[in-house]
């Protein structure tokens, strides 16, 4: 039974990374993510930035280098964006590929 509190409206699944990735918010301040789940359309990331849902970052991934992400809610050191633009599916997978590789 699916909880009452908890409502996941995705669409598309995610994939389980755990990966530094280093961005700048809204206010071009440098910061670092912990990419924890990914998809082409979106991921979820543990950082300590005060940025609020509606706010756009700008992260550096592999493969794909600078991508802007629309944050679309913050809560308790994560946050949840999506992308302003999808992947292109190819690129995802050399991303995970590269997100996934031991350093």
């Amino acid at each position: 039974m699916a909880s009452l509190a908890f409502r996941d409206d995705r669409t598309v699944g995610r994939d389980e990374v755990h990966f530094r990735a280093k961005a700048f918010g809204p206010d071009a301040k440098p910061m670092v993510l912990v990419i924890v789940n990914m998809s082409a359309m979106g991921l979820m990331a543990r950082c300590d930035c005060a940025y609020q849902p509606g706010d756009r970052i700008t992260i550096s991934l592999p493969i794909v280098g600078a991508i802007v992400a629309h944050i679309r809610w913050s809560l308790g050191g994560r946050i949840g964006c999506e992308l302003d633009r999808t992947i292109d599916l190819a690129d995802y997978y050399e991303l995970l590929a590269a997100m996934l590789r031991p350093r």
